[in-house]
């Protein structure tokens, strides 16, 4: 059975639906067996309230910009339809429930909470974790699993869920490259699998032989192994 999964991500007008804070970006990013399929669901929408100066800051959204956008009770239905029976994958996944939550309730029509329509499973919890002590929000995930965020100078919706995607897939895909050309010389080529060749011309490397005295010590240390029941592999015929 295919497994559909939606990564969403939102904005908002503040922090605290409880102090009437509204969502003005959805964005989602479908999957299906783990694969982008482009099946994507994004929508600006007129929350009826000025935005807080410190939320424009984040993700550059205003008012202006807005004003001709529609009310959620216009995309309300299309966006039910479009994560029911999905898994929703999101970062801080309380903050974002709880304003879609808000939202639906504030439709009057008895609508249940997403968690009765929808699986739910939050990368900031996974990553804290897989990454105990560590930074574990979007940009620090997006360093340690080497995903591409160069283009997010502020927060969407649609960019990051897309962003958000692409760290669930390295999180969850087993082991992550080791980069191990991350310090070599930029006229040098990758090799295939990120393996870095020695120079053929390089100096040899010098071989420390033991001394008398340190084959003496090691064959003391042996005995006594023996001495006191233990096997010496070294000496096993």
């Amino acid at each position: 059975m295919a497994r559909r999964q939606i990564v969403l991500d939102t904005e908002t007008t503040g922090i605290d639906p409880k102090q009437g804070h509204r969502i003005i970006e959805i964005g989602c990013v479908e999957l299906v067996n783990r694969r982008l399929t482009g099946n994507n669901f994004h929508v600006y929408i007129n929350p009826q309230r000025s935005i807080e100066e410190e939320a424009i800051d984040v993700h550059g959204i205003t008012n202006e910009f807005l004003r001709d956008k529609p009310l959620f009770h216009q995309v309300a239905e299309e966006f039910f339809e479009y994560i029911k029976g999905a898994e929703l994958v999101i970062h801080n996944a309380p903050f974002d429930v709880g304003h879609m939550d808000n939202e639906f309730a504030l439709l009057n029509q008895h609508h249940p909470k997403t968690h009765a329509f929808c699986q739910v499973l939050d990368t900031l919890k996974m990553a804290r974790d897989l990454h105990p002590g560590q930074k574990n929000n979007l940009d620090a995930l997006c360093r340690r699993y080497d995903v591409d965020n160069t283009k997010r100078t502020l927060h969407g919706a649609l960019l990051d869920a897309e962003i958000l995607a692409d760290v669930y897939l390295a999180m969850t895909g087993g082991q992550v490259k080791l980069n191990l050309n991350q310090n070599k010389d930029d006229s040098s080529e990758h090799q295939q699998g990120g393996i870095r060749r020695l120079n053929s011309d390089r100096a040899p490397l010098v071989v420390l032989r033991a001394s008398e005295a340190e084959h003496a010590a090691h064959e003391a240390r042996l005995d006594l192994v023996n001495q006191e029941g233990g096997q010496c592999l070294w000496r096993a015929e």
